[in-house]
């Protein structure tokens, strides 16, 4: 019984391996480790088991955005150089064994390397995650040192290492030399018997190039001689003893290395579990980094996963990971991006539609995006997708047509399913399974009745069934249950083209006729499957279905207009709201100023008028000093008066440049222009032109215009002159500013100015220039952009005009 269990388990974790390598899950973590630093990064990348539980999937999205924000703010990312793979040198030194000396310096070399990212990365409050992973690790600094003091670049053993091997290796090198000056005597002496003049080696021992036939002349050892026999190598007599005493440190030097080797593999072994333990956080950081750079490079956004089953799944803008891997590579730009809203009531999605028209596509789309998600991956979406965090994903997808197995296409999608179906019941939890094809493969009257009870089984103990069909009754499953839903992908019958767009709410048009029409199919084959098709009931059909499709792409034409007015409204409520605020402002500024000057003017009047009376008072004063006073006091008076009467009878008589404020919207703007007769005038609110009767505006200290039909003003060719000459009014200097610094510049210079206004932006590599070109060109109240004049900064600085 316990065989048969085991037998069990092993087929449904099966399924759950299948459905991994049927929606391309590998392939997708093959292009995760390209993005890995190390071998041992790449190795994880690879192969990795998905988490079990939310907590794990929520810990690595963390980690992916904690350590992917840090990447991005310094200047060429995070390194993990001098990290090595330790799994068999820790392997060697834990069981007794004598490690290399270049292995030893693997060892040092990620200890330090640990020891350097834990000082970047550990920031318990800017990155919680990542610092609880390095919170207890130990980078073992005193072992590092023994090694790096004990090893030399490549693994050699230091001289320094200890003093015994300082003094043989010192001895060892005197004898060389010894033993070198005596072969260079023997050169000198011995030149007409050699074949040429350098010191050979033949076995470990120091040899000449004597001519064959002088061996009696010279006493020595021969070792070995040229393939045509005229050379033999051959060690002189006198140096034999000194290569056998050179021989004899070196075994010595052997023996002493070993000892310091094995001492230092004593040490690793003895810490082996801490070093292991490094090792392993090492590798989940590489890991968080590689999904961080490949989340980067995919623009993936964060998804929210929720625990509950019932979540609805909304991604936006879903691409394809592995379209866009091959899009990059072949430099091209054809990824069509997938949508799935999927209520959280919904149980079933059945997609139809033609051959070719990128159902298997989405299938595999929304599988992995599921699992993307749920590897702690950013998603190649837009806004923020939502989604239920799904124990199984299940599939079947393809053709399981099987000589070998003998087993039908049917036959093999039966068994698959029938894999789902135990797996299921096996490993309860949040399910989404994938049919691509569903009930196919036989006759078309009992494989749209399996497929209907498939999916009503599916729908009771899945959380989300997602099946690709041609079967029209799985259409109508919507309208009997509400757990089910339609979609379908777009077919363009005209240039026999899919779109690749996925709609939801609409059932899908086979177009197999007309697509075969289109392809060139025999007119006669082509008009009898007409006639063997109920026409009616299958034009009716294909009517509503595309009655549907133009009023979803009517409602999506109308929702888009309709955000982008909204957007406008938005912008154009803040920047009145703004300049209402900015003008109440002044306003309260202006009359305080006013205030303040009439406070000032009374009490002068007051002090001379109390000069006057006491000049009176003076019993020295004379008749002469009050006719003075009687006479400063009348002008005193007839001054005010005639003030007075200036400011009744005299009205506010506007005049290009005035600052003035549109009665109807209380807002401030710059009048421009009058009209012929005068009483019209044309107002600059921002960007913005209005142009108004001379009743409508007012001073912004609230006078109004005094009317005079009589009054011409010509305004037009002035403004125009004006606006052809550069001042420091209407020049502004961005240089040295980013390209969306300078566009929030220029858009708030625009709002205040008439007429043309420079822009000096320099030469520099050009990005500047280039990038406010392209933003101006966007701009509706823009007529054109051109260099300015040589003398006014040439190709450095642009001229803007706005339309009139």
């Amino acid at each position: 019984m316990g065989l048969i269990k085991n037998h069990d388990d092993s087929k449904k974790a099966q399924i759950i391996s299948e459905s991994l390598d049927l929606l391309e899950w590998p392939t997708v973590c093959s292009h995760l480790s390209t993005f890995a630093l190390t071998q041992q990064g790449r190795k994880k990348c690879e192969s990795f088991d998905l988490p079990v539980n939310i907590s794990f999937s929520q810990e690595l999205l963390c980690q992916t955005l904690e350590i992917g924000s840090l990447d991005s703010s310094l200047e060429g990312g995070i390194s993990f150089e001098g990290v090595h793979d330790l799994e068999q040198i820790l392997l060697i030194c834990s069981k007794g064994g004598v490690a290399m000396g270049e292995d030893l310096l693997k060892v040092a070399d990620t200890l330090r390397a640990g020891r350097k990212l834990r000082k970047l990365i550990f920031d318990q409050l800017m990155r919680p995650r990542l610092s609880k992973l390095l919170k207890d690790i130990a980078t073992l600094p005193d072992l590092q040192k023994l090694l790096e003091f004990g090893l030399d670049e490549g693994g050699r053993i230091a001289d320094r290492a200890s003093p015994k091997l300082s003094e043989l290796r010192r001895h060892r090198n005197s004898i060389r030399l010894q033993r070198k000056d005596i072969l260079q005597d023997i050169i000198r002496k011995y030149g007409g018997l050699l074949q040429d003049n350098i010191i050979s080696e033949r076995y470990g021992r120091p040899v000449l190039a004597f001519k064959a036939g002088t061996s009696d002349q010279i006493k020595g050892m021969i070792h070995d001689s040229s393939a045509s026999g005229n050379t033999i190598y051959v060690e002189p007599q006198v140096v034999i003893s000194i290569g056998n005493r050179l021989a004899k440190i070196d075994s010595e030097i052997s023996d002493e290395e070993r000892r310091l080797l094995a001492n230092w593999s004593k040490e690793v072994g003895l810490n082996a579990n801490v070093i292991a333990n490094l090792g392993e956080i090492l590798l989940q950081l590489e890991f968080s980094l590689a999904r961080a750079r490949y989340s980067k490079w995919l623009n993936g956004v964060p998804a929210i996963l929720d625990e509950k089953e019932n979540t609805l799944f909304e991604i936006k803008d879903f691409r394809h990971p592995l379209l866009v891997w091959n899009d990059f590579h072949e430099k091209k730009n054809r990824v069509v991006p997938t949508s799935f809203d999927v209520a959280n009531d919904l149980k079933v999605v059945a997609i139809t539609g033609p051959n070719t028209g990128g159902k298997t596509v989405a299938l595999k789309s929304f599988g992995l995006a599921v699992l993307m998600a749920k590897a702690g991956l950013l998603l190649p979406c837009t806004g923020s997708p939502r989604l239920p965090w799904c124990k199984n994903i299940l599939a079947d997808i393809g053709d399981e047509q099987s000589l070998q197995q003998n087993l039908s296409t049917f036959s093999g999608h039966v068994l698959r399913i029938s894999r789902i179906l135990d797996a299921i019941a096996a490993f309860p939890g949040t399910t989404l399974v994938l049919l691509d094809e569903v009930g196919a493969g036989t006759d078309p009257t009992e494989g749209t009745a399996l497929a209907i009870s498939l999916l009503k089984i599916m729908a009771d103990r899945a959380r989300l069934t997602i099946a690709t069909t041609h079967f029209g009754q799985l259409k109508a499953l919507k309208y009997s249950d509400s757990r089910f839903e339609n979609a379908s992908v777009s077919f363009d019958s005209e240039t026999i083209q899919p779109t690749f767009h996925l709609q939801w709410g609409i059932p899908g048009r086979s177009n197999a006729i007309e697509i075969s029409k289109r392809l060139g199919l025999d007119e006669q084959v082509i008009k009898s499957a007409q006639e063997l098709i109920n026409p009616g009931s299958v034009d009716n059909v294909n009517q509503v279905i595309q009655g549907l499709e133009k009023q979803r792409e009517r409602q999506q034409s109308a929702a888009e207009d309709a955000a982008v007015l909204l957007a406008k409204t938005e912008l154009l409520h803040e920047e009145l709201l703004n300049s209402w605020q900015k003008q109440r402002q002044q306003s309260e500024e202006f009359n305080e100023q006013g205030r303040f000057k009439l406070e000032l003017s009374i009490r002068e009047g007051q002090k001379e008028v109390r000069d006057l009376i006491k000049r009176l008072r003076d019993q020295n004063a004379s008749g002469e000093t009050a006719r003075i006073a009687g006479q400063r006091l009348r002008q005193l008076e007839k001054g005010y008066r005639n003030g007075r009467q200036i400011s009744r009878m005299q009205g506010w008589v506007p005049k290009i440049g005035d600052k003035v404020r549109l009665s109807s919207i209380n807002k401030a703007g710059e009048i421009i222009s009058f009209s012929d007769d005068g009483m019209q005038i044309t107002v600059l609110c921002g960007v913005f032109r209005s142009t108004v009767s001379l009743s409508a505006v007012e001073s912004l200290d609230g006078q109004k215009a005094e009317i005079n039909p009589t009054v011409k003003v010509k305004t037009s060719q002035v403004k125009k002159n004006c606006s052809l000459v550069r001042t420091k009014k209407n020049t502004i200097d961005v240089r040295g500013l980013r390209v969306h610094e300078a566009e929030g510049v220029i858009e708030e210079k625009l709002r205040n100015c008439s007429g043309a206004l420079w822009v000096i932006h320099g030469i520099g590599s050009g990005k500047l220039k280039k990038g406010l070109r392209k933003w101006l060109d966007s701009l509706s109240y823009i007529e054109k952009v051109v260099d300015a004049e040589p003398y006014d900064g040439g190709p450095g600085c642009s001229v803007i005009w706005m339309l009139e």
